[in-house]
């Protein structure tokens, strides 16, 4: 059997000794760790063959396996904070030529750019093969007034700070993103640098141009998420709800004599019901002691697991005996003690008025609110997902 040789490959490099911030490559944004945002972006280009990830780290090379990208191992002498890109970006070549392919184009990528728009990256490369230039780099349009600090005061850097001119009447400048780079290999070969040639921009939006190199600009990326990334399918093969904020509002009616009410949603128990109908596991995982959630879950004819105060070690023992990989299941919260499970799962998902300590570690944040349709939302999803797609493994 012949095999097609990759004109086009990503390459990531993701060494694993980040200082500003601790296991960076592998922190998740919108539910999904860096590393695997980038290897979605490049898959989700259509014209990139093969993805790599040029690592030292065994966690990321695991993360980067897990979502269809090759590893290439780094040597130490390629991680450290003085080695360059491009000399990670040569050695990849070498190890990829070695194994029988030279490719034309390169995808140079960066995980620390969690919002790469993949149409971007598509029109890039169409751009590279096609010969109009060498190297296609991503920038967002800015008409900034730069300065600098000098002996005699501030001065314009872009700008002759003695006349104001408007916007209409100035030249765009761009900013370089960081976020990828489209490269022609024997021109990069023969240069050792990433621009040469004939270089061009690939025009990006400003909101997307987020790169983390601190812990807030991680934070700041969680916060964008739900409202940059695209809604996708949610292809959960099972569903783990927590019940307080989730089936409820989070609130509960206490009358004269100590006993508690909560409200449900007649539309939340028909989205369970059709995934139940559809043969999709669940399960409800509370702390909550309160029979009220036993009930509610035998109304549903869901199982309930109440009263637990370790959520993860229930969560992993449920799935285990279930022949269910973590990956495949979505877990719904709305709070701190929820945190442990989300980041466990391949599909956390929030509710609108979740907690902001976990509202980050989400990969779906619903509209509806808990107790008020979120369940339903979640349900309908689910099963869209099923009928574009098909089941999950």
């Amino acid at each position: 059997m012949s095999v097609t040789l990759p004109e086009v490959v990503a390459v990531i490099p993701a060494r694993g000794g980040s200082k500003g911030v601790p296991g960076k490559n592998i922190a998740p944004v919108g539910g999904v760790p860096l590393i695997g945002r980038a290897i979605r972006a490049a898959f989700a280009a259509g014209n990139v063959d093969r993805v790599y990830v040029s690592t030292d780290d065994a966690v990321i090379g695991a993360a980067a396996r897990a979502h269809g990208a090759e590893v290439i191992d780094r040597p130490a002498a390629l991680a450290s904070d003085t080695a360059s890109s491009e000399d990670a970006l040569l050695h990849a070549l070498d190890v990829i030529a070695a194994g029988g392919a030279e490719p034309k184009v390169m995808v140079f990528m960066q995980a620390t750019s969690p919002f790469i728009d993949p149409s971007a990256i598509r029109d890039a490369v169409a751009r590279v093969r096609a010969g109009e230039e060498d190297v296609v780099f991503s920038a967002f349009e800015t008409y900034a007034f730069l300065w600098r600090r000098a002996d005699a005061g501030a001065e314009g850097v872009n700008h002759d700070h003695s006349f104001r001119p408007r916007r209409q009447d100035r030249e765009p400048h761009y900013q370089e993103t960081g976020a990828f780079y489209v490269i022609d290999v024997a021109g990069f070969r023969a240069s050792r640098y990433r621009f040469f040639g004939r270089v061009g921009i690939a025009e990006v939006d400003a909101a997307t141009a987020v790169e983390i190199d601190e812990p807030r600009e991680l934070e700041l990326s969680r916060a964008l998420a739900p409202l940059v990334d695209t809604a996708e399918p949610i292809a959960a093969a099972a569903l783990v709800m927590d019940f307080d904020g989730v089936h409820t509002e989070d609130l509960v009616t206490v009358d004269q004599d100590g006993k508690e009410s909560v409200t449900v949603s007649r539309s939340d128990g028909m989205g369970i019901g059709r995934l139940r109908a559809a043969g999709v596991p669940m399960l409800i995982l509370s702390k909550e002691r309160n029979p009220v959630v036993s009930a509610r879950g035998a109304k549903l004819g869901v199982e309930v697991r109440q009263g637990i105060d370790d959520k993860v070690e229930v969560l992993r023992d449920w799935c285990a005996a279930n022949g269910l990989d973590l990956a495949d299941v979505a877990f719904v919260g709305n709070d701190v003690n929820d945190a442990g499970c989300l980041e466990l799962v391949g599909w956390p998902v929030v509710v609108p008025d979740a907690h902001p300590a976990v509202v980050g570690l989400a990969r779906v944040r619903l509209s509806a609110p808990g107790g008020r349709g979120a369940l339903r939302e979640l349900a309908d999803r689910m099963l869209a997902a099923r009928r574009d797609h098909g089941s999950p493994r």
